[in-house]
């Protein structure tokens, strides 16, 4: 009995010509990243430029040389953002879950618990920085939108 097979014997040899266009592909690739890398434009370097100082004028005779004062600079008003997630937080250590929002020149809270005695004191607090802040309105509404407290600033 003879064994099953061919006659012919085994051709397989390594790729070569595989590994060698993967060589060339590789090789054009690293070519063409190191010419975009050396054309790519340079920034521009900052040059220091003299600015020269400004020349007072002379002041005439009988005047001081000493500079007007500033104007008194406005009081800055506290941001209003802050102020409702300052709230937000306070509410939510009282357990009277809500969300506080700015709309405009209003402040809305919405909570389930607007007619809860607690949130009154706590509204009540936040109020006048608010007011600070230049809102007019502070408004309490329950989840589906009515409105259980609404007073002005």
């Amino acid at each position: 009995m003879s064994s099953g097979g061919t006659a012919l014997p085994d051709t397989r040899r390594f790729p070569l010509f595989a590994m060698l266009a993967v060589a060339v592909v590789g090789a054009a690739l690293i070519i063409l990243v190191g010419v975009l890398m050396r054309s790519s434009p340079k920034p521009a370097e900052a040059k220091p430029q003299v600015v020269a100082p400004p020349v007072a004028p002379t002041p005439a005779p009988g005047q001081s040389s000493a500079p007007p004062p500033p104007p008194p600079a406005a009081p800055k008003r506290p941001d209003p953002l802050a102020l409702a997630s300052n709230l937000e937080r306070a509410l939510r250590k009282q357990r009277l879950w809500s969300t506080v929002e700015v709309i405009g020149a209003r402040v809305e809270v919405r909570s389930g618990s607007c007619a809860d005695p607690a949130m009154t004191p706590v509204l009540d607090g936040a109020a006048a920085g608010f007011k600070a802040a230049g809102l007019t309105k502070l408004r309490c509404l329950e989840q589906s939108g009515r409105v259980v407290s609404d007073r002005d600033l």
